[in-house]
């Protein structure tokens, strides 16, 4: 059960040597799979009533899922918690075919809500090992989206959760190898796992197209540069969004001298604000706006009120919506039948 945040505690405005000043990295939070699979939720209520099952958090975000479970939304574990016959939609991190099996042999109505490009990586899995490659998925143990795309085929795929595990990897023929990789993970400590694999392996594949996602690498781009310029980083995201946690490493390579993740703006501690004069803030790939912006309003009451937004991309990528819910209940084409609006200022 997501924890209720404690009161909004207003800092204190505590002089420092400069002047105070806010950087605000864009793009940051919604990208189009995440809001895509917020809309399925609220829309699978409003066709079918509550309550909708969800199979694990439908993105990683202790906010977004609070207040799906208010409108009706209930979150499982796995699908044989659901009650024969009832709607289930699955997660944006995606499912294995063990899964979709195990929800239909139980007769449940499914909804898949999987992020298209976790779906385009589980393609690409099926066809190299349908061509019988070795596949090297680059991605952390026990993360949602890896178990699916693993389970599209396990008797092919070796996981390589970071580049210290390159020298451990063996291959039965090392001329028919390609890596792929989790779409949340940080694109330079992914590159240097590749360059390592292939070290070891001159002609390992890369997979058609990238697989670390538009928005993760957005984000990253987006933090670096405001990093560099910033003592402190605030990263507004879950402890389990990866793509929120590779965001704080990410400043802090580039330059941040403290970086924190935090869920609300009512974590952020005093002390971190001791001395500080720019603050860097940015937010995960499945965080709702309204977040960001009671961060920025605590900050205003410490006086860091001058924000300026540094921009290094725009995002207009639209996803449909599941076939199943591109209608409205009277039948007519949905006004909200498409995911990723805009939402990265």
């Amino acid at each position: 059960m997501p924890r209720i945040p404690r009161a909004r505690n207003r800092l204190t405005d505590t002089p420092v040597a400069g002047t105070k000043r806010v950087l605000l990295a864009a793009p940051r939070g919604y990208c189009a799979g995440v809001d895509r699979a917020v809309v399925a939720v609220e829309k699978a209520l409003e066709h079918y009533g509550a309550p909708v099952y969800v199979r694990k958090q439908i993105v990683h975000n202790i906010h977004v899922v609070g207040e799906l479970e208010k409108k009706g939304a209930i979150f499982v574990e796995e699908v044989d918690q659901v009650p024969e016959g009832a709607h289930v939609v699955f997660s944006a991190h995606g499912v294995s075919p063990a899964v979709v099996q195990s929800a239909a042999q139980r007769g449940l109505r499914a909804i898949d809500a999987t992020c298209p490009l976790v779906t385009k990586v589980h393609r690409e899995a099926v066809r190299f090992a349908r061509d019988d490659y070795e596949i090297l998925l680059i991605g952390h143990a026990g993360h949602e989206e890896v178990e699916g795309t693993a389970g599209e085929a396990p008797e092919h795929i070796t996981l390589v959760n970071s580049p210290e595990d390159v020298p451990n990897i063996t291959v039965k023929d090392p001329d028919k190898v390609v890596w792929l990789s989790q779409t949340t993970l940080s694109v330079d400590e992914t590159m240097e796992t590749v360059r390592r694999l292939r070290e070891r392996f001159p002609n390992l594949q890369d997979p058609p197209s990238d697989d670390i996602c538009y928005a993760t690498q957005n984000r990253q781009v987006a933090i670096k540069k405001v990093a560099r310029d910033s003592d402190l980083v605030l990263v507004v995201g879950s402890a389990n969004s990866s793509n929120s946690v590779r965001l704080v490493e990410v400043a802090l390579e580039y330059g941040a001298k403290a970086a924190y993740r935090i869920d609300y703006a009512s974590e952020v501690r005093q002390e971190w604000l001791d001395g500080v004069e720019t603050v860097g803030v940015t937010s995960g790939a499945s965080v709702p706006e309204e977040l960001v912006q009671e961060l920025l309003e605590d900050l205003a009451d410490a006086g860091y009120g001058d924000v300026s937004e540094v921009k290094t991309a725009e995002e207009d990528l639209i996803f449909s919506l599941p076939k199943e819910l591109r209608r409205d209940v009277s039948g007519r084409q949905d006004s909200r039948a498409l995911g990723g609006r805009g939402r990265d200022s």
